[in-house]
């Protein structure tokens, strides 16, 4: 159920990259000159009607709402606060309060007056730079760069503004020098352990030259002109934008006031999103975002490249994207779509992203990870699953693990009637039979870590697998409530102990189903400290139909709004509060800012009336204490989960950092020193090689080896019996 996001705005981008689903704007050389048309001034009224009128929220573009958008509309163009002053701002006070009226009216100067503002704020900044660096700026100064500037506020006037542009150009430029030295002691230490193994007995002395592949060479930029081309490319991107581009950004900025996953689409934006969602496009299989001028994983998609590749992870920045046999381009300041667009291609074809690790926070030091390009589509990532034995004091017990990575189905081909249709529910049916099949099944986990949601009518279906019938989800919009029901005339296919596993990322369907698992009492829920919290729906209006009563007859794009919210069958909202475990484990994502409610302006968490339902087992609540006094006292005791509260700590104190020194060669001991202890620990785990795949397929998962030690004091505890329900399995 995730969604595209606006491209410029610094919000939580739910766009799937790997299959090229983010949409391309902005492209093309752009219309003169930069002013709003009547037609746009159309959109903006039928927009301002639809929201006012269908969004949940019912929310009044009052006085309110105006300040709102005046503040929001000049932190997407400048969400770093870099390029605008507070004297700027307060140029526009005079509109300050009355935009959304504006808007209702169809007047949407304001948008392009600001635009253009920021224009010339760029031309500025671009020339500024360019002198400044003729000067050859000192990297040995004992100031600091308070990095983090999108809580913080604009500065007064052009004279601080061009003390922040210096310190901000030597800290592009210390990170540019950080990485050149780290690419050399990584290609130092390379050609080390290169040398070692050919100078080994037994071992050949020479490379053959069939495995030797021409690789085209490069005279590398200095950091003083990589900062230039950079700067230089930035601009070029906004230079280029259209009228219609300026159109879309503002009325985004708006309808996510309402909440952050309704968006306007202008007909380009929609055309290439229609397109993109029929096709199988390439790509490395990471959800991003932008912030603070760097494009940063928001997670990565379970079976996509980066996924198998292993080193890429959440709130790690790119900064840099090299092709095959090009050389590098710097991307930081580059918008989304235009970062996309790279890392998009052919599929087969590598990509090398330079990234700041985000576990090392602010002093992270660029690293290279070369991703080899490939087809990613959600409905491929089928259920898996796989069979452990377990010891008890009874004997020897079998526990299957199923992961369900999406919620999905091939409607099509139920349309059809094809009989043999693929969904998540048949996948995880047959799964369970399989292994039921030669011996009794003591223990099922069903683990939807990182499962982003997909179709409601599969959580609605798999839940039916594990109970009788009965509600599993309410939908509440504006007209009341919908329940739905599962109706499968009260077969179970697996009646025994149940535990479901989640974290951070795991939402909307996913969240569906396992709060419909503990509202009945049928399971247990272990991970994070909570789910994701997406508990909101969304619908697409196209706005030609409206547009027309103004006699506007022209394409006039999409709303995606919300239009409806989800609530648990005991009342209680999915969103923002997600779905709480019953066992919580030490996790890095919530030291994070992963979540509904790190949103800027999501919906709010609520309670509706409870749906009549029967508990499946009444004893589990007793249950559940036990076992997690004993799943916490294992932890406690743990030197594997020691280990991970330490980095987590570790992540912490670098999260909350909130300058970087000035000074390269302070930077580089700290990153030397922190590298250090990272080896140290990494050693410990015996995960320190990163490119064994070997040594990765064979890394701990500490959270499923505890859920499993979970299974086993169930099974000890005698849950056998308690679960009485003892009709036959579905078919």
């Amino acid at each position: 159920m995730t969604k595209p996001r606006m491209f410029f705005v610094k919000k939580i981008l739910f766009a799937f990259l790997a299959a090229g689903m983010l949409v391309v704007s902005a492209a093309g050389k752009p219309s003169a000159p930069l002013e709003p048309t009547p037609h746009m001034s159309t959109i903006a009224r039928a927009t301002a009607f639809l929201l006012t009128n269908h969004h949940f929220s019912q929310q009044k573009m009052d006085e309110k709402l105006s300040e709102q958008l005046f503040r929001d509309y000049f932190k997407a163009l400048d969400p770093a606060h870099i390029f605008f002053t507070q004297q700027d701002l307060a140029a526009f006070d005079g509109v300050k309060n009355d935009l959304g009226n504006q808007i209702r009216q169809g007047n949407i100067q304001f948008a392009f007056d600001v635009f253009k503002l920021f224009l010339t704020r760029l031309d500025d900044y671009e020339k500024f730079t360019t002198d400044y660096l003729k000067t050859k700026p000192s990297l040995d100064s004992d100031d600091t760069y308070e990095f983090n500037r999108t809580k913080l506020p604009w500065v007064e006037n052009r004279q601080q503004l061009e003390s922040l542009w210096k310190k901000k150009i030597r800290n592009d430029l210390i990170l540019l020098e950080m990485l050149d030295r780290s690419k050399k002691e990584n290609q130092q230490e390379a050609a080390s352990k290169q040398k070692e193994k050919t100078a080994s007995p037994g071992n050949r002395t020479e490379t053959p030259a069939k495995e030797i592949a021409p690789v085209r060479k490069f005279k590398e930029k200095t950091p003083l002109e990589r900062t230039r081309y950079r700067i230089s490319r930035f601009l070029q991107y906004y230079r280029k934008m259209e009228a219609i581009d300026i159109l879309e950004l503002y009325l985004s900025c708006l309808t996510q006031i309402y909440d952050p996953h309704s968006q306007y689409m202008s007909p380009r934006t929609e055309e290439d999103f229609n397109i993109n969602m029929k096709l199988s496009l390439v790509g490395i299989g990471a959800v991003l975002s932008s912030e603070e001028g760097y494009t940063k994983i928001v997670r990565v998609i379970p079976g996509g490249p980066a996924d198998l590749d292993g080193r890429l992870k959440s709130e790690d920045r790119i900064i840099a994207v090299t092709q095959e046999n090009e050389a590098p381009v710097d991307i930081q300041d580059m918008p989304l779509t235009k970062v996309v667009d790279m890392i998009r291609g052919k599929e087969k074809t590598k990509v090398t992203l330079t990234i700041l690790q985000g576990s090392k926070g602010s002093s992270a030091v660029p690293v290279n990870i070369t991703l080899t390009r490939a087809k990613v589509r959600l409905q491929e990532s089928a259920a898996s699953g796989k069979l452990h034995e377990i010891r008890t004091k009874a004997g020897k017990k079998r526990i299957a693990v199923l992961t369900l990575p999406s919620f999905y189905i091939d409607f099509a081909a139920a349309y059809r009637g094809d009989a043999n249709y693929r969904s998540s529910t048949r996948d995880i049916a047959n799964l369970i039979r399989k292994f039921s099949k030669d011996a009794h099944l003591d223990g099922l986990i069903i683990d939807l870590r990182s499962n982003g949601g997909g179709s409601l009518l599969e959580a609605v279906t798999l839940t039916g697998l594990f109970i009788k019938e009965g509600p599993v989800v309410q939908v509440c919009d504006q007209r009341g409530r919908k329940i739905d029901e599962d109706r499968d005339g009260g077969m179970i296919l697996y009646n025994g102990p149940l535990a479901v596993l989640t974290n951070r990322f795991s939402a909307s369907a996913s969240e569906i189903f396992a709060g419909a698992i503990k509202d009945y009492q049928r399971g247990i829920i272990l991970g994070d400290s909570k789910t994701h919290g997406k508990g909101t729906v969304q619908t697409v209006e196209e706005l030609d139909k409206y547009t027309a009563f103004w006699g506007r007859k022209q394409p006039s794009g999409s709303l995606k709004l919300t239009n409806a919210k989800f609530y648990r069958i005991n009342g209680s909202s999915t969103q923002l509060r997600g779905i709480t475990p019953d066992i919580v484990f030490p996790a890095f994502t919530d030291a994070m800012e992963i979540g509904e409610d790190k949103l800027d302006h999501a919906l709010k968490w609520d309670t509706i009336q409870s749906a009549e339902y029967q508990i499946f087992n009444p004893r589990l609540p007793a249950l559940i204490p036990i076992l997690r006094e004993r799943a916490l006292a294992r932890v406690e005791n743990s030197q594997d989960f020691k280990m991970l509260r330490s980095d987590i700590d570790i992540y912490r104190r670098l999260r909350d950092r909130k300058t970087v020194s000035l000074n390269l060669e302070k930077r580089w001991k700290e990153y030397l020193a922190e590298k250090k202890l990272e080896d140290e620990q990494q050693k410990l785990l015996r995960m320190d090689d990163t490119n064994d795949k070997k040594a990765k397929n064979t890394a701990k998962d500490l959270y499923l080896d505890e859920t499993l030690n979970v299974m086993r004091d169930w099974i000890e505890l005698d849950a056998k019996g308690v679960l009485a329900d003892k009709r036959r399995p579905k078919k």
